[in-house]
């Protein structure tokens, strides 16, 4: 399967196949520069969209991940949407919405008898035969980016990016790999119901707990998370670095490191897997 139709039909349609119902608004577009920068214009105004919404596109050309980067991949080639999160939690927690973004992929993929992983904060890695230094014998999915939209009711627009159709000439980066390099390719509109009818689940249940991310849900995340347990080095973006031991999670999604004898909480940086290094991982 080189590449399938993604439109508004296929979408509506696989969505119902599958009994989901987004909660919001959704809409496709054939090619757009973000989504993500799309749907937090679409959060505010005269007529925000409401919780749940989904901006779909065919071809994005000028996606973004963490520190500024850029993303970007061939048309057709990839799934590239974002959604938007009122959850009604406190704003102390919104930083979970990722995370629980990050986990809906891991079970939608493992759906597909794949063995996916999280990378903290913001990849899905998928395993594979060799390692790549700073990420041990695994190779990246899909990356997720969280907005804050902090005008009216605090909201968080996700944005997932999952390589389905990408051959091994088509990526950027040898630490990066695609469903149809995994052996499972899928129509894109079938994996976008998939993600979706498992992020709606995993909000709903977070919203229901009032934002409290102490039980089931952060134990689901740890037990898919590679990085907790593990050596790691994390590069924050001032460039600064922090060696140590990932030992879990603060209750606002930051990522506990053992080092020096200190428990330091990382909100944001680059993760090198250390033990990744030697192939332990």
């Amino acid at each position: 399967m080189d590449t399938d139709t993604l439109d508004l039909a296929t979408c509506s349609a696989a969505l119902a196949e599958r009994g989901v119902a987004p909660a919001g608004r959704l809409r496709v577009v054939a090619s757009t520069g973000s989504t993500s920068t799309d749907l937090r214009a679409l959060a505010v105004g005269a007529d925000p969209w409401p919780d749940g919404s989904v901006l779909v596109t065919d071809d994005q050309v000028g996606g973004r991940g963490r520190a500024g980067r850029t993303w970007t991949t061939p048309p057709g080639r990839a799934l590239t949407f974002s959604v938007l999160l009122r959850p009604g939690v406190a704003v102390d927690r919104l930083g979970w919405a990722p995370l629980l973004g990050g986990l809906a992929v891991v079970q939608a993929l493992s759906g597909l008898g794949l063995g996916p992983v999280l990378k903290w904060p913001n990849d899905v890695l998928l395993p594979a035969a060799t390692p790549v230094p700073g990420w041990g014998a695994f190779r990246k999915v899909a990356g997720l980016l969280g907005d804050l939209v902090v005008e009216g009711e605090p909201a968080v627009v996700l944005g997932i990016g999952i390589n389905v159709h990408q051959s091994l000439e088509e990526l950027p980066v040898p630490s990066a790999t695609s469903l149809a390099l995994a052996g499972r390719p899928v129509a894109r509109a079938v994996l976008l119901a998939a993600v979706l009818e498992r992020l709606l689940d995993l909000t709903q249940r977070w919203r229901a707990d009032g934002g409290a991310t102490t039980g089931a849900l952060a134990q689901a995340f740890a037990a898919a998370c590679v990085t907790i347990g593990r050596p790691v080095q994390v590069r924050g973006p001032a460039g600064d670095v922090v060696d140590g031991v990932a030992v879990g999670l603060a209750e606002d999604g930051a990522l506990l490191v053992e080092s020096g004898g200190r428990t330091l909480a990382v909100h944001a940086g680059d993760v090198t897997l250390r033990a990744a290094e030697n192939g332990s991982v």
